[in-house]
């Protein structure tokens, strides 16, 4: 299946830029592993080396910054970890602050950097739900 068939509705709200990120992966996983799960976590791991998920949508990193979001994005296929859920974990907590003002978080003054990355999570899940209803 094509790429673009299979980009999910997160991406189809998110820039070229994110949509050819996960395509290229996704096609290139498709390639080597075959159609499914695992050509998407593959095509999400690509895409999280150079953005990050803002609301209902994907954007580039703070500063173009490039690497790992969470710690299953930077170990090796099988390693585990646990997913940031596209926030990227290692942007400095003033990123965090913005996002969560962009995003509406309540309190978002008084979090510290672990409860910002909570809170925008939380709002991106809130954010997507409202898009795909």
């Amino acid at each position: 299946m094509p790429a673009r068939e299979a980009m999910p509705s997160t991406l189809r709200r998110s820039p070229e830029s994110a949509q050819r990120t996960w395509a290229a992966a996704h096609d290139s996983a498709v390639e080597q592993y075959g159609e499914g799960e695992r050509a998407h976590r593959v095509a999400f791991s690509a895409l999280k080396h150079t953005h990050e998920k803002v609301g209902d949508h994907w954007e580039r990193k703070e500063g173009g910054r490039k690497g790992p979001s969470d710690p299953r994005a930077a170990r090796p296929r099988g390693q585990g970890g646990r997913s940031g859920e596209g926030v990227d974990e290692n942007a400095s907590k003033e990123h965090l602050y913005e996002l969560a003002k962009r995003l509406g978080v309540d309190g978002r003054s008084r979090m510290s950097k672990p409860e910002l990355l909570d809170a925008v999570r939380k709002a991106n899940r809130s954010a997507t739900r409202q898009a795909r209803a």
